[in-house]
């Protein structure tokens, strides 16, 4: 109700009156709410319609800087979109209250790792990072150019950031751990311009895991691909969980019209066996 009545003041601080039609119903009811409650607003007949009108300005103020505190303010615009947020509600997740920055985790597999940012001449050398570090990160944002000249893996589950025997022999790469969902921010990133020479998902094989694979191959399309283990048909069989399959079915089921003919066999197994399969399966032995 809070949000409703604010977002009506908001409309109608520093105007005479506006017409009802500018509000929502829901508004309306809290407006009128509001007005038998304080006496702050009046609702008043005008023509064929009615309009809202402030009766009270000093009554009106009191009351929209308690839900409210950035009337009266400066603006905010240039400070964090949480702070934003608190000044407008008192709450930093009133609004969209994603960062605008995403910092994900890289590894370099291989020597020569690079990522380049042509427009600033920025280089990120992994590799060396990598070697020093152990890991590195990348402040990723809109609009900017960061691009690799090898493929990038992504992975969901950290044992396979950690340890990196269990990619193809001869890998020259970037490898990111996403922790479970692919961030929004991730997606929107890598469908803006090409950042590798090919984008590789290596998810779970559950509902989740391709539901994160369509939305992927929703911007990328055929520039990327959901990478599948040696043996995968033995090791499903083997290691599936009946449990991770009926926990994340509701997920399969959205993601399965969306993915590519590629995924056929291994959703068609899905569904006949009943079985998921954790990423971790890919060091198990298939027989």
């Amino acid at each position: 109700m809070d949000r409703t009545l604010r977002a009506a003041l908001l409309k109608l601080h520093g105007q005479q009156a506006l017409p009802a039609s500018h509000f929502t119903a829901a508004q309306r009811s809290a407006l009128d709410r509001f007005a038998r409650q304080t006496g702050a607003v009046i609702c008043q007949r005008q023509g064929r319609g009615d309009v809202y009108r402030v009766s009270d300005p000093r009554l009106f103020d009191i009351h929209l800087s308690a839900l409210s505190p950035q009337v009266g303010m400066l603006a905010t615009d240039d400070l964090p979109l949480r702070a934003q947020h608190i000044a407008h509600a008192r709450d930093s997740k009133a609004r969209n209250h994603q960062h605008e920055c995403y910092y994900p985790l890289l590894k370099a597999v291989g020597e020569k790792v690079l990522w380049r940012q042509g427009e600033r001449g920025c280089e990120l050398p992994l590799s060396q990072l990598t070697h020093q570090f152990g890991a590195a990160s990348l402040c990723i944002e809109t609009g900017d150019t960061w691009q690799s000249g090898q493929p990038l893996w992504l992975v969901e589950n950290q044992a396979l950031f950690d340890r990196t025997d269990w990619l193809p022999v001869g890998t020259q790469a970037t490898l990111l751990y996403y922790g479970g969902q692919l961030d929004g921010r991730l997606l929107a990133w890598l469908g803006q311009r090409p950042r590798a020479s090919r984008v590789v998902l290596f998810p779970d094989y559950d509902g989740v895991g391709l539901a994160n694979f369509a939305r992927l191959y929703a911007q990328l399309g055929d520039a990327c691909e959901c990478w599948l283990m040696p043996d995968w048909p033995s090791k499903l069989a083997r290691y599936g969980s009946q449990r991770l399959w009926q926990d994340t079915l509701p997920e399969f089921t959205r993601a399965v019209p969306q993915l590519p003919e590629a995924l056929g066999p291994l959703i068609e197994q899905m569904r006949q066996t009943g079985l998921a399969l954790e990423q971790e399966a890919v060091w198990l032995p298939a027989e």
